[in-house]
């Protein structure tokens, strides 16, 4: 296992797993907190990259009631590395579940990382309340807009990762507020079935599919963060 400071060496270590792609990009993995994955080119400093957003997850900490642990996290610990798949290289994302993330959790570890969970929706919606219609041009999300990205996750999230558990609602239910607030919880609802009975989410752990929804929160909130044009305005 690696070992390196990127905080407190004095605190609790975080556990991160590398997934590197086979060409380009290599991500890390905080996954005992989901939602703080980064991803940097093979080569580059990722463990650096995913410093760097710990001050930002931090809010979502203290969102889900988690801002004490957090606050006592300390360096990475590298416990684990795996080869990625075709989207660890192209967009950046985490394929594959870490090795913990396949153990059975407690019912308090999954009303937690249930809570994290909605502290990334709740983080995604509130960004996109307050930033500028138009974004700033770039790389990342191929130039879309903030409502772009809006459907867009929402969407990703209701057709591919909500089934896994069984949730299946229409796509026009990103378009209505009260609609998705009432997927949510029915989502999470079905979370917490699929653990009392010992289930993964089909092919995915649990906690993988836990992880992957709230860093496409995430990784998309902080993408119009970035982007937000009516910053200094």
């Amino acid at each position: 296992m690696d070992r390196l400071s990127y905080g407190d060496g004095m605190a609790d270590a975080v556990r991160v797993m590398l997934e590197q792609g086979k060409k380009k990009r290599v991500v890390a993995c905080a996954f005992d907190w989901p939602g703080w994955d980064r991803s940097a080119r093979i080569g580059a400093d990722v463990l650096a990259v995913l410093g760097a957003y710990r001050s930002r997850y931090a809010t979502v900490a203290e969102l889900a009631g988690c801002g004490a642990e957090f606050g006592s996290t300390g360096e990475f610990e590298v416990v684990e590395r795996l080869d990625g798949i075709g989207m660890t290289d192209y967009y950046g994302l985490s394929g594959r579940a870490a090795a913990p993330e396949n153990d059975p959790m407690t019912e308090a570890e999954c009303e937690r990382k249930i809570a994290l969970l909605r502290a990334c929706w709740s983080t995604f919606d509130d960004v996109a309340a307050r930033v500028s219609p138009e974004l700033q041009k770039g790389p990342r999300g191929g130039g879309r807009d903030r409502d772009q990205i809006i459907r867009h996750v929402n969407g990703a999230e209701i057709i591919e990762f909500a089934p896994k558990v069984g949730v299946k609602v229409p796509l026009e239910t990103r378009d209505d507020a009260e609609a998705l607030s009432a997927y949510r919880d029915a989502f999470v609802d079905e979370i917490r079935v699929h653990h009392g009975r010992g289930e993964s989410a089909r092919s995915w752990a649990l906690q993988f599919l836990i992880r992957r929804c709230a860093w496409h929160m995430l990784d998309h909130a902080w993408e119009m963060e970035d982007k937000d044009l009516s910053i200094g305005t």
